[in-house]
């Protein structure tokens, strides 16, 4: 996956005259917090050349994996269009960048996030950008209350793990939500479990779970096993420069739970891996409608079901 052209533009505009070195030694210090996940209270991001910084080497990420959620969304509801969206820690505003991709009918996004820094990196990237008519609202979100009314479409993407407590901004978000509320987290066994915590109590408060599990009933993965997914990202020159490094893609890996107040159209079993596909059979790991998981052998006899099954990428639904 890349930058759509629009945000990819926005990019290399920020980025232009920023010097590799600066850009190089805050990315790394950025990549440590991120790897950690720490929760200590500070910030990732607390100045503009992190802001930047970010912009070049997470940014790309993690629109890839919000991307890729948000069309899990779209393909279990097909109907779905939402017109108005609030994305809560928005940072440079990705989460905002990726909806209007998904929905190029979407008209109005409010951003809230706690960093002036990340607002004002936002801010310039949209400038100039075919994007819907963005408020953006500098607030703590995990201490202060969300003011409006619900919107369409909800995100909140790589931010639980900054909270303090998470079960009170997961029901403000789910108060907030009018349709289809996202929340998406790094692909680890903490950042599942935080994704799953988040799962259980909108099930409890009535959710319809969309995507990616084909069900909503208790999670069928038990440790050390943890569900997430991957989306390939293709890294510009500046990006590789930033990280050093020489490969031209890297891997998102991202867990996510998409969930809304109307049940899904479309339904199906869920890829929850990497398929592996030798000769005249491939073997694939499902989460089923029926809340079980496990792996399903295919063979080149089993005709249909065979060619659906090599066809397969991990996220897909078969």
């Amino acid at each position: 996956m890349e930058l759509p052209p629009p945000l990819r533009h926005a990019v290399d505009r920020a980025l232009s005259g920023v010097t590799v070195a600066d850009l190089a030694a805050a990315a790394a210090a950025l990549s440590q917090r991120y790897r950690e996940e720490r929760s200590d209270g500070q910030p990732h991001v607390a100045n503009a050349t992190d802001a930047l910084a970010y912009v070049a080497v997470r940014m790309p990420a993690t629109y890839a994996a919000i991307r890729a959620s948000l069309a899990a969304v779209a393909a279990a509801r097909p109907d779905f269009a939402p017109k108005t969206t609030l994305d809560v820690g928005s940072g440079p505003g990705t989460a905002v960048w990726a909806a209007a991709d998904c929905w190029p009918g979407l008209a109005e996004a409010f951003l809230v996030e706690a960093r002036p820094v990340f607002r004002d990196c936002g801010a310039a990237l949209a400038a100039e950008a075919p994007l819907p008519q963005l408020t953006w609202h500098l607030a703590d979100f995990g201490v202060e209350a969300i003011d409006g009314a619900p919107r369409d479409l909800v995100t909140l993407a790589y931010v639980l793990n900054e909270l303090a407590t998470e079960e009170p901004v997961v029901a403000q978000l789910w108060r907030l939500t009018a349709d289809t509320l996202v929340i998406v987290e790094p692909g680890t066994p903490a950042g599942f479990q935080r994704v799953l915590a988040a799962r259980r109590q909108l099930i409890a408060a009535g959710a319809h779970v969309l995507a990616p599990c084909p069900h909503g009933m208790d999670c069928p993965l038990l440790p050390p096993d943890w569900c997430h997914f991957a989306q390939r990202v293709a890294r510009s020159r500046i990006h590789r420069q930033a990280k050093t490094a020489a490969v031209p893609w890297e891997d998102e890996k991202f867990s996510y739970v998409a969930v809304s107040r109307y049940p899904p159209q479309i339904g199906g079993t869920r890829v929850i891996a990497r398929p592996r596909k030798a000769g005249g059979h491939v073997t694939v790991k499902l989460c089923r409608p029926d809340a079980t998981a496990g792996h399903q052998l295919f063979a080149r006899r089993d005709g249909v079901a065979f060619k659906r099954a090599r066809r397969s990428d991990w996220g897909s639904v078969l």
